[in-house]
């Protein structure tokens, strides 16, 4: 008989996760599969990492974060309002793109995310979209293992889990996003325009 090992340091965990706001609206979900990730080196929220220590598979459990425990809270002074020309090609500069740095101010470490642009004003945002929310996840634990080598250092297969990796590219729906054909070409004229530091990102959708 196979002895199941519990969750702990250095072991691969594979979850079933389920991320809603308090209203239960879900935000993201894992796939059937779940999501695998190596435990106790700091790549999902502390307070989820503590809460999962010596769990055994088929163990499931609900949390709430508070914004300060997930994403952070809401800072109002990380806004900016700039001319779009600063930007580069001001009809090129629309919602979705991602700057590692705002022109004419120092870089600081934040990205900042267009999320308007009116009049020949864009608005930056290094806010993380899901900042100033309390957030409920559902978890359950599907299978724990010891990794190999090549794991416990890292591969493709051992990344942050989507549900936090990918949570900070989710963007608004919004019926007036250009098309894929029009982003890609935006992209492709942003680049010959030189404008190498925007960067397109491409979110995924909230899950409704």
């Amino acid at each position: 008989m196979t002895t199941k090992l519990d969750v702990k340091k250095d072991r691969l965990v594979t979850l079933a996760v389920r991320m809603a706001d308090m209203t239960g609206r879900v935000l993201e979900e894992s796939p059937e599969e779940g999501i695998t990730y190596l435990h106790g080196h700091g790549d999902i929220f502390p307070k989820l990492e503590a809460a999962l220590d010596g769990r055994f598979p088929g163990e499931g459990f609900v949390i709430k974060l508070e914004p300060e425990d997930a994403f952070g809270d809401y800072d109002a002074d990380a806004i900016r309002i700039v001319p779009a020309e600063r930007l580069g090609d001001p009809e090129l500069i629309v919602p979705g793109l991602v700057y590692d740095e705002i022109p004419g101010e120092a870089p600081d470490g934040r990205r900042w995310r267009v999320t308007d642009v009116a009049e020949g004003q864009a608005v930056l945002e290094a806010n993380h979209p899901l900042s100033g929310i309390a957030l409920q996840f559902e978890i359950k634990v599907l299978d724990v293992t010891e990794p190999d080598d090549e794991e416990a250092v890292g591969t493709d297969d051992v990344v942050v889990p989507s549900f936090l990796g990918l949570a900070d590219k989710i963007v608004p729906e919004d019926d007036d996003d250009p098309t894929d054909e029009e982003m890609n070409a935006m992209l492709r004229a942003a680049e010959d325009d030189g404008s190498s530091m925007a960067k397109l990102a491409r979110p995924p959708r909230i899950l409704r």
